[in-house]
């Protein structure tokens, strides 16, 4: 299995940057995990929030394959506990599932196109975060997956 992380834009905060770096060393080799930065649309002040969308949601296609499982992490998505995220990640591995790729959004959310590929929606909370955040906090939910499903006593209940 192969877990794509797809982000508009790049982290620019050294100790984000730092902490991801922490968790993603410490991701099971056998996930194949990649953060891809797509970079931001250029002249992006001239778009209108609808049009900027469209742009993004132009470059996420570039690296959706239409066997891809794409989650979104969304406000209006489906919330986890992280015993219950680790469960999608152990079904996901258990029904042979290629390459599942969770997309974060720039600034104005996705567009129409990119919410009918999605298969499913996921929401980290209901607080808004900055996108460098989210970043961060989905990278070492993947390292507790991680964890939780080896049974190891890193996450506590």
């Amino acid at each position: 299995m192969k877990i794509n992380l797809l982000c508009i834009g790049k982290t620019d905060d050294k100790e984000i940057q730092k902490l991801m770096s922490y968790y993603e060393q410490r991701l099971p080799k056998y996930w194949n995990f990649e953060k891809i930065e797509i970079p931001d649309v250029k002249n992006a002040r001239n778009y209108s929030p609808d049009l900027l969308k469209k742009e993004e949601s132009k470059q996420f296609f570039q690296h959706i394959d239409s066997t891809d499982f794409v989650v979104i992490l969304d406000e209006k998505g489906k919330q986890f506990t992280s015993r219950e995220f680790a469960s999608k990640i152990d079904f996901w591995q258990n029904n042979s599932y290629k390459k599942i790729l969770f997309l974060i959004g720039g600034a104005y959310g996705f567009s129409d196109e990119i919410y009918q590929r999605a298969n499913e929606k996921f929401s980290l909370s209901k607080m808004t975060f900055t996108h460098q955040m989210v970043r961060l906090f989905i990278i070492e939910q993947f390292y507790r997956a991680d964890q939780i499903l080896q049974g190891k006593p890193y996450h506590n209940d």
